[in-house]
């Protein structure tokens, strides 16, 4: 297969709703699985899609063992992707979605330099938000390496941002606990230092390999900084409920089954 075939192969998997088989076999690199990403964003963007931001993943340094790599990795955000806070997404079995909690850095800046700096960083957030990322993988029973997710533009599906918009002042990001709930159950427990030490170590991280990869993070954008806490598959009708210490809280809700 080529990269095109392999970029077609995920697309359709996530119009019909089928999961297909891993592609890791089809790659050779890292650089060949950014590149199918890259296929498939440009075009969705031909098809009318906007880029609004982009999510981190793999932040945790206990899943990147797991996948045999060192470092995260990145997938787009796109308009259509964006959930409002207590909102409903309809649930579709073979989408396989989960949902984890993380925060979100709202830029009020640029950020185009590939050495940028932390300072340059720190000036850039405009706010910080609680969210709930749902991931969702087009390859069946989610069986992954690095380059699976990173083809498959990092398991995204949706994201809902919360309506308490933080300034960094005074902000705690390392110490701050999350809780996610399902219902009336707490199915996730973690604080900001789950994300790379810091999530704005995330951020860093992503700017720099941004302005390298050509599609530098720009005014508005949203960055999702990655989980700080374990991911929980969603189930019909299920309701999650992520409170994040000093930020507050975001929700959402999934339909009944189709």
């Amino acid at each position: 297969m080529t990269l095109d075939d392999i970029a077609r192969a995920l697309r359709e998997a996530d119009a019909t709703g089928a999961p297909i088989l891993p592609v890791r076999d089809e790659l050779a690199t890292a650089e060949d699985a950014y590149a199918v990403q890259e296929i498939n964003t440009a075009a969705r963007l031909a098809a009318g899609g906007r880029l609004v931001g982009r999510k981190i993943g793999l932040t945790n340094p206990a899943v990147q063992r797991q996948l045999g790599v060192d470092q995260p990795d990145y997938g787009m955000l796109f308009a259509d992707m964006d959930v409002p806070h207590d909102g409903e997404i309809p649930f579709v079995a073979g989408a396989q979605m989960k949902a984890e909690a993380e925060l979100a850095f709202i830029l009020g800046r640029p950020l185009t330099a590939p050495d940028c700096t932390m300072a340059e960083v720190i000036r850039a957030v405009e706010y910080v938000v609680p969210s709930l990322e749902i991931v969702g993988s087009r390859i069946a029973n989610w069986d992954i390496r690095f380059v699976d997710t990173v083809a498959d533009n990092a398991s995204s599906a949706f994201f809902t941002l919360g309506p308490s918009a933080r300034r960094l002042d005074g902000a705690d990001l390392l110490d701050c606990r999350m809780q996610m709930r399902c219902g009336d159950q707490v199915v996730s427990e973690g604080s900001g230092r789950a994300c790379l030490g810091s999530p704005l170590n995330a951020l860093l991280w992503l700017a720099r390999v941004m302005a390298r990869a050509g599609r530098p993070l720009g005014e508005g954008d949203v960055v999702l900084s990655g989980a700080l806490g374990p991911m929980v598959a969603a189930t019909p009708g299920a309701r999650f409920v992520a409170e994040i210490e000093g930020f507050g809280e975001t929700a959402v809700t999934f339909g009944e089954a189709e």
